[in-house]
């Protein structure tokens, strides 16, 4: 087949789409009974270990005990026997290398009995460590490439669940992933020691203000899936999006996203199916899914969770994101979870709802009387003073080649770290910082104006989207994760940040009072007004799209930096920050180094995985059609001189600049990559930056001038309104 008509084929394909499953019977189980089904909870657990056991993994999973190895034969055996009901014949251990994918090894249960036949086997040993080769996963110089041996170790705070396949299931018990020599290679690992160092922090405050056991402090975290949705024909027929994620190429269409008519419009069957298929799988898993609805942008779409503990949270996001991929094909469709995959229309993040407490109270609750509500007030700022302190840290939590597609375009937050803090809040740290809050700021009541609506209560304050971190009610959103990201890399960096902030306001509440719970409120009034007073410069309530908050930021000294080789320069061989993680024991020098080595390099492999599929696509698909059409048009000229007619060049000559612009553009882009950069990883980076990108754009600009005159029947890709429109 011609790779001209491979898009028309598509086109035909997906317009004749038919169901390629019978509709699920959603009668049949109903979604309570689901829920939770196909994991290791703690209704199983219950049910199933003695009860010593039981407990003793209960006072690990909530009290951060440490785990008693004695314990895991029993766990083994119980888990064994309730996963072979289930019809599992292998376990796997599932971790996150650096990376930033799911990975896993699977070891079938069946052991040969020596007498012709086998028998299920799984020890306490072999759920507590695995041992999957080391040797290809990145690791920035912690090991060299010949030392191959790495560790798995059981996560007992998230559950095994079982993966179900159509011809058969797997047991997966999630892990943590490390060298040899204990150094962390995965993203679990140093989430785990920074929910650690935030409890130990938390306890320290929440002492100080007189509880004696106010249980373990967890983050908790819960975040918002964007994603596209495309027919798989059109996929294949865009190695672009094959291969990288994004559209390298494409004329914007006719109609985008101006219209404002898909933002929660109503969902397109075919999707809605995919969705609550999706859903349904999702609830077996124990995930707690909420929402859904259609996104701003043609073709996209959310999905939401419910927040839960931090590190079961960045485990579900992964099965989010695996099970979004694998439902979505069941339907024709392709999910498509880069953060820029079309030019020109919004973007996908993943908004990370983030707080921290207890099994039972929520510490960045505000209350009622919130002015009066020291405790909350004390955290608060806490996390104020975290973020100005740290804001490089946060963007660079965030920094990777897709990202910088998306910050600072008029869809998520700029590169500039500010927090929205709201009215009631806003007004009530101003008068902390005049010399004590006296009130707070109530919404009243919403009259709408209908009589037959009821009245509404309202917040005291309204939201703002265009802010990279903001409170919205008990809880703090980070808006500038990536859509494609792990949440396990942002939630490390809140997590010790605040811990860092939590042990400089619990030291000096506590040299204020020494135990003397009457000092309590000056003490804290006077941290508080100190606080506000050196971190302010961090609250914006604002329009942070606005070019003049751009200006006003560099007035307050906060940081803008506008690309990931920005933010990873601005933090590599920072000594405060790695003796942050290194005091709170989150990460070693050696990590920390090692981590920044591999985003770097991260970054230059995606750049130059898009650069040369962009010369590829360029010269063997874009350019022959552009051939192809420049001859139809010489060729109707001449026939037109022939005949004695006026032939009218200029579509022809437009053709023949294009098209020697196009040559020249690819040309210079290929010369890019070859040339060689000297110096270190981010060395090569800035030559990616600085001089492959700005020569793909050239390229493209060129491309999607040619996609809008050459003949219909002629271009190669599907186009922007087919892809996005046709469903």
């Amino acid at each position: 087949m011609k790779q001209s008509n491979a898009r028309q084929a598509a086109i035909a394909a997906v317009t004749s789409y038919k169901p390629i499953e019978k509709p699920l019977n959603f009668l049949d189980t109903p979604a309570k009974e689901l829920f939770g089904s196909n994991t290791f909870n703690d209704a199983v657990m219950r049910d199933r270990l003695p009860k010593a056991v039981y407990k003793a993994v209960q006072r690990t999973i909530r009290q951060g005990e440490s785990l008693d190895p004695s314990v895991a034969d029993a766990v083994a055996t119980a888990m064994k026997d309730w996963a072979i009901e289930k019809g599992a014949t292998h376990y796997a251990h599932v971790f996150f290398p650096l990376t930033g994918i799911t990975a896993e090894k699977h070891d079938s249960f069946l052991s040969p009995d020596g007498q012709g036949g086998a028998i299920a086997e799984f020890s306490g040993k072999q759920l507590i460590q695995g041992e999957p080769d080391a040797s290809s996963f990145p690791s920035g110089g912690i090991r060299a490439t010949f030392e191959a041996r790495g560790y798995t170790a059981w996560d007992v705070t998230s559950p095994a669940y079982i993966l179900e396949n159509p011809n058969g299931t797997t047991l997966c018990i999630p892990t943590a992933f490390c060298s040899w020599t204990g150094e962390a290679l995965d993203k679990k690992t140093p989430l785990l020691r920074s929910m650690q160092a935030l409890n130990r922090q938390a306890q320290r405050v929440l002492k100080v203000f007189g509880h004696q056991d106010p249980g373990y402090v967890f983050a908790t975290a819960g975040p918002e899936q964007e994603y596209f949705l495309i027919d798989r024909n059109f996929f294949f027929a865009r190695p672009d999006l094959t291969i990288c994620g994004r559209s390298l190429f494409g004329g914007k269409p006719a109609k985008g996203q101006e219209f404002e008519d898909q933002y929660f419009g109503t969902i397109p069957e075919r999707v809605l199916a995919c969705m609550l298929d999706a859903e349904r799988e999702l609830f077996k898993l124990g995930v707690p899914v909420k929402t859904r609805h259609n996104e701003v942008a043609p073709s996209q779409y959310e999905i939401a969770p419910v927040y839960e503990n931090a590190n079961v949270a960045a485990d579900h996001q992964h099965m989010v994101m695996t099970t979004l991929r694998r439902v979505a094909e069941k339907y024709g469709l392709s999910c498509l979870l880069h953060e820029k995959p079309f030019a020109g229309i919004n973007g996908s993040g993943k908004h990370l709802n983030w707080s921290l407490g207890t099994a039972s109270a929520n510490l960045l609750e505000p209350g009622n009387d919130t002015h009066e509500n020291a405790q909350f007030l004390v955290f608060c700022a806490a996390v104020i003073r975290a973020v100005h302190t740290y804001s490089e840290l946060l963007r660079v939590a965030v920094a990777h080649a897709g990202n910088d597609h998306r910050l600072g375009a008029n869809e998520a937050p700029p590169a500039i770290i500010s927090i929205f803090l709201g009215d009631m809040l806003t007004d009530i740290f101003e008068q902390i910082e005049k010399g004590g809050a006296k009130k707070s700021k109530s919404g009243g009541t919403l009259t709408i104006g209908v009589d037959t609506l009821p009245p509404l209560p309202k917040d005291a304050g309204d939201r703002n989207r265009t802010s990279p971190f903001a409170f919205t009610g008990n809880k703090f959103e980070f808006r500038a994760v990536g859509s494609s990201q792990s949440i396990a890399g942002p939630l490390v960096i809140l997590n010790t940040i605040v811990a860092e902030s939590l042990d400089f306001m619990a030291t000096e509440l506590e040299k204020a009072t020494k135990g003397d719970a009457k000092k309590l409120n000056a003490a804290v009034q006077k941290l508080l007004q100190s606080v506000i007073k050196e971190h302010k410069a961090i609250i914006f309530n604002g329009d942070n799209y606005a070019e003049a908050w751009h200006k006003e930021a560099a007035q307050r000294g906060l940081p803008n930096h506008r690309n990931t080789v920005d933010a990873l320069t601005a933090v590599a061989g920072n000594k405060t920050y790695a003796a942050l993680f290194e005091k709170y024991k989150v990460l070693s020098k050696r990590e920390l180094t090692a981590r920044n080595e591999i985003y770097a390099e991260r970054y230059c492999k995606d750049v130059n995985t898009e650069a040369q599929l962009c010369v590829t696509i360029a010269r063997g698909q874009i350019l022959p059609a552009a051939y192809r059409y420049q001859n139809e048009l010489a060729s109707t000229a001449s026939s037109m001189k022939n005949a004695g007619m006026d032939p009218h060049l200029g579509s022809l000559e437009k053709m023949t600049g294009l098209t020697n612009g196009m040559e020249k553009a690819i040309d210079a882009l290929q010369h890019a990559l070859d040339h060689k950069a000297d110096g270190d990883t981010l060395s090569h980076a800035r030559h990616y930056r600085d001089e492959v990108l700005p020569a793909m754009l050239s390229v493209r600009k060129v491309a999607d001038q040619l996609e809008a005159i050459i003949a219909d029947d002629l271009w190669p890709l599907p186009s922007y309104q087919e892809m996005l429109f046709i469903r």
